[in-house]
């Protein structure tokens, strides 16, 4: 019989290392050509679609901008966290609370107009996401509960609850039945930063400018610092005074915030009022994002900017081929599965071991054993 065993290499290829996530890419784009291949679509005008033709025009790529600006602002706060070693896997509950609870003035205080209104309202979503970050946080510190599974539980909660809310409660009484508060007033919208070209507002720039300052944490500050070292060695970590426990709360606090502003972003952004879906799965998405721009915030901007135009292609291919709307989640978690196994080679090296059946002893005979 055979088996395989990974073995750690004593040193990994710096080159690989850089090239990991252009050779996932290429992987994936051979893998999804034999896709589109046995769909019975040509693969060069399906790739025509899915990635040229939603960024030929300057409305479309404020689109793209629209779809980024979620990705980039959630993947950079998860970055920390898997820095750290802290395995938040509920962006996406952390963005759905951060637009809830983001949305309490325009909702409940319609009447409240005024140029705190936004403001407001971005803080509290930010707020709403580090609170919803805290329990699993609080979990994981006081009963060592695993993390992966509390964050993403609270995902479903979090989307049950918005759910019930727009249709009970805060739901549009002149809203013909529809699940769905009313429209925010005009001071409750965010921006739009070139309108007579585009709906892109002021969401991507929060992005670009959360990525900025995370890259500065990271790299210049103390506190990037002691995320690596409790990240890569715990231990070490304890010997140079660094709390384990204050560690899990800031990644958690940071990157819930990052998630609900975020949320509260796409829903006075480019919604404008509460649904009950308000996300085509941004949190999820943001891990892949994370982890093709190697934890790194600016490149984290360019993977960003890749995986939204997945979601473009994905509606482009849609209605132009008539192909399922969930090609382009095929091809997320194809690039995903990709990521990480160039990821896993470039650490390890895989080892074909064979073993013999192990033999049976023969039992002595009555007068041998006598």
């Amino acid at each position: 019989m055979m088996r395989l065993e990974l073995v750690k290499r004593p040193q990994r290829s710096m080159l690989f290392s850089a090239l990991s996530p252009f050779i996932a890419f290429v992987l994936t784009i051979i893998a999804g050509a034999i896709m589109f291949a046995l769909l019975g679509v040509n693969p060069l005008t399906a790739f025509r679609i899915y990635f040229i033709e939603p960024i030929s025009q300057v409305w479309q790529m404020h689109e793209l901008a629209i779809k980024a600006a979620p990705l980039i602002l959630i993947a950079v706060g998860l970055s920390v966290c898997y820095k750290a070693n802290i395995w938040n896997i509920g962006a996406e509950g952390q963005f759905i609370l951060g637009g809830i609870v983001g949305s309490i003035f325009p909702v409940l205080f319609p009447q409240f107009e005024g140029p705190l209104v936004l403001p407001l309202m971005l803080l509290f979503g930010m707020v709403g996401g580090a609170a919803y970050a805290a329990i699993p946080a609080l979990l994981k510190t006081r009963f060592n509960t695993n993390e992966i599974l509390t964050s993403l539980m609270l995902v479903y909660v979090a989307q049950l609850f918005l759910d019930w809310l727009v249709r009970g409660p805060w739901r549009d009484p002149q809203g013909h039945g529809f699940p769905q508060t009313i429209q925010f007033n005009d001071s409750a919208i965010l921006p739009e930063l070139l309108p007579e070209s585009g709906r892109a507002n002021w969401g991507f720039v929060f992005a670009l400018v959360a990525a900025i300052l995370i890259w500065i944490l990271m790299s210049r500050m103390l506190k990037g610092f002691e995320v690596r070292v409790l990240g890569s060695s715990p231990r070490a970590g304890r010997f140079a005074g660094f709390g384990l426990n204050r560690m899990v709360f800031f990644a958690f606090l940071l990157s819930g915030a990052l998630a609900g502003l975020a949320g509260i972003s796409e829903v006075s952004g480019a919604i404008g009022q509460l649904q009950p879906v308000i996300s085509p799965g941004y949190g999820f998405t943001a891990i892949i994002v994370a982890f093709l721009g190697r934890l790194n915030p600016l490149g984290i901007v360019a993977a960003g900017l890749v995986l939204a135009l997945t979601y473009l292609g994905g509606e482009a291919v849609q209605s132009a081929l008539g192909i399922s709307d969930k090609v382009a989640r095929v091809f997320q978690g194809m690039l995903l599965f990709f990521v990480l196994g160039c990821d896993t080679l470039i650490h390890y090296r895989i080892r074909l071991i064979g073993f013999a059946a192990p033999k049976l002893e023969t039992v002595p005979k009555l007068e041998e054993a006598r």
